[in-house]
């Protein structure tokens, strides 16, 4: 309301992480006049040490075989073990990181985190999704995270997730699990596949549209992924299924 986007309004800064938002709702609050900024980082950097995109200072981000690597004076110490001894395993220069994902190369400690991105020659980050995201299919690698923008960006789809399901053919089938939004047009499964294919390319164009009431979460507004993907595999009911289909409580 009025009241809640004044108070907002008064904010330096409204800092936005912990997952991918939608990119209608930064669009629109950005319109609105908010100072939004996106921010990354995880629990071993202490929090955020990326701010749209550009790294704090002494914080390094690197991109290697499109894994995003973390080093700077943010990364943690080590991790704690029930007994409360520091585990930091850190292997020497020319070793791979450890299981802890701490290294050493060229006398300076990296984290070598879970997700994947690109850095330009400027430094920006970009983070494109986490790596055991990606879905594989035909043997062509699509991340979820362009998918779902394309969607969100589509008539009638409140909230979306794209996840991969197994296929004898492809190996994954990429499927997409949406919330249509209120008294907007029902999705139309081909409708969604031209838009991301002239998009992204028709690999990335979902096989499947699963249209559900509301997506499952494990926390404040994240997503849970693996739940998705259980949920779209149990409606869908395996091969042969057809390619759309809404459960009676959707509406």
């Amino acid at each position: 309301d009025d009241l809640a986007m004044a108070a907002l309004g008064s904010l330096e800064a409204i800092l936005v992480g912990g997952s991918a938002a939608p990119g209608d709702v930064l669009d629109r609050g950005r319109e609105a006049g908010l100072r939004l900024v996106e921010t990354y980082g995880m629990t071993e950097t202490g929090g955020g040490c990326v701010y749209d995109g550009t790294p704090l200072d002494g914080v390094e981000v690197v991109a290697i075989d499109g894994r995003l690597e973390i080093s700077g004076p943010v990364l943690a110490a080590g991790y704690l073990t029930p007994d409360g001894r520091l585990v930091d395993s850190d292997e020497p220069d020319g070793g791979g990181p450890d299981a802890s994902g701490f290294t050493l190369r060229a006398a300076r400690r990296w984290l070598r985190t879970p997700d994947l991105g690109t850095v330009d020659d400027a430094g920006h980050v970009r983070v494109l999704g986490r790596r055991d995201q990606v879905i594989v299919t035909g043997g062509i690698k699509v991340h979820p995270g362009p998918v779902e923008r394309v969607l969100l960006g589509s008539a009638g789809i409140a909230e979306a997730v794209v996840v991969g399901l197994p296929d004898e053919e492809w190996g994954a089938a990429v499927t997409a699990v949406v919330v249509p939004a209120a008294d907007g047009p029902t999705p139309e499964v081909a409708a969604l596949r031209e838009s991301v294919a002239a998009r992204l390319g028709r690999a990335h164009a979902p096989r499947s549209v699963v249209v559900v009431p509301a997506l499952p979460l494990i926390g404040p507004g994240k997503v849970d992924r693996a739940g998705a993907a259980r949920l779209a595999a149990d409606i869908l009911g395996g091969p042969g299924s057809p390619a759309q289909h809404k459960p009676r409580s959707a509406r």
